[in-house]
This record gives C-alpha cells, structure tokens and sequence, in this order.
C-alpha cells in the first residue's frame, strides 16, 4: 500500500518544513505533507497540479492541465513518516488535493509518528475512519461555496456538515471572494448550528495585493458576525510557489 503524493519542483515528494500559514494555527512552525488527488475541482484552486491532469475536463480558471506522472509520487507510508520525522517538527499538516481520499494510508503512516500532534485540512465531504480519527488534533474543515463551481450535492452534504459541526476538534475555515459570499456561510453555520468562534473567513487569492485588498472588507463582516479572519501568510512570505 502506497501514498500518493504532490511533488514539488524538483520532482521529489512535497514534504517540508516551513510555518502554517491559514486558520487557527496560522504562525505555528510545521511540517506539511501535500498528497495528490481530489474529489472536488475548485475553479480558483491555487493546487491544481494535484488534480487537474490532461484528460480532465473539470473546469479551472487557468485552463492548465498537469503531466501526472510529473506531478505525482508515490512511497510507502513508513518512508514517508521517516521523512516527516526528519524535519524535526512536532506538528505535522496534511493537505492536499483531498488527503481524506487516502486514509487508510494515512492512519498506518501516523502510527509510525505516535508524538506529532496532527492537522488535516479537508473540504469535508468524506468522514474519516476510526482508524485515523484517533490520531488527529485538528481538522481544518473548509467546505466549498457556491463560487468554487462545485454542485451543492458534491461538495456540501448536510450529513457531513453535522458531523464536522459535532467535533470540537474542526474549524471551518470558508474561501471567501466577495461580500455576498458571506451569506452562504451564515446560512451554514444557522443550518447546522456552527458557533462563530469556530468560523474562519479567508480571501480568496494568490498574491499579496488581491488578499490586502479583499481583507479591507472582510474585517468588518467578520466583526459583524463574530467570524475570525484568516490571512495566508504563506503568499506574503514566499509567493504562490510549492513546497513552502
């Protein structure tokens, strides 16, 4: 059984050291694994080499395509712990593409990492197995509106959205770009009873100047609501770039 990872610019798997730079442990110094793959197909998404390969004809607003096997990697679950664990970080991200897609790999990677706390940032549409759900800290729940041009069906299930609603573990961290996007989020959180404090709202962008911008209108609606806001740190940092 093997873990199918992002690469980054050299064609090695996405496995770095660097701070978080969304939600609530925005600041914190982590290690991140990127896995390949997802379910959904955001039209913004700024990880679309983890999904968008020739031949798939979801839309994005680039119209790129990805070579897979230039874009995809694979390794044994006990390699990737041990590169995980030589980064020395106490915390570990998993992202993606979608990494609940694989977590099966992933809960018997984490058992070789039994002292790392663990976040997993997910759009929230599949309901981890037991197996890995013990082994998790925070869930980085980020369900996709209306203007990420997924259906409603696909990416926001009501059972799904209880369920994360129900784990003091998940914050729900919303890509927001425009004000009326904000209206479908209190609709949400209403519908399946989301306390605010648990709401991070996050511009939608992938440079500094388009996030500045977008964030001059969020703080008021986030004070409105009692909504937290989340910058992206990384963007200021290292631009739109991997492995950072």
């Amino acid at each position: 059984m093997t873990i199918v990872l992002a690469t980054d610019d050299s064609g090695g798997p996405e496995i770095f050291a660097s701070v978080q730079g969304e939600g609530p442990s925005a600041g914190m110094p982590v290690a991140f694994v990127r896995l390949s793959r997802c379910n959904l197909a955001c039209v913004w998404c700024d990880t679309a080499y983890t999904w968008h390969f020739e031949g798939d004809n979801r839309p994005h607003r680039s119209d790129q395509t990805y070579e897979r096997k230039a874009n995809q990697i694979t390794l044994g679950p006990e390699d990737v712990a041990a590169r995980i664990a030589a980064l020395g970080q106490n915390r570990l991200v998993i992202t993606g593409g979608e990494p609940l897609m694989q977590a099966g790999r992933l809960a018997e990677m984490l058992e070789h990492l039994p002292d790392v706390q663990v976040e997993i940032e997910t759009n929230g549409t599949i309901d981890p197995p037991a197996r890995l759900d013990v082994r998790v800290d925070q869930y980085n729940v980020s369900p996709k509106l209306a203007h990420s041009g997924n259906p409603a069906e696909l990416a926001l299930k009501p059972e799904m959205l209880d369920r994360w609603a129900t784990d003091q573990r998940a914050f729900f961290k919303f890509v927001i770009a425009q004000p009326g996007d904000v209206a479908e989020v209190q609709a949400l959180a209403r519908a399946h009873a989301i306390r605010a404090g648990r709401v991070y709202l996050m511009p939608e962008g992938t440079d500094s100047e388009t996030l500045r911008e977008r964030e001059k209108w969020l703080v008021p609606l986030c004070l409105q609501n009692g909504y937290r806001m989340s910058d992206r740190l990384h963007i200021h940092l290292f631009g739109d770039t991997r492995g950072t």
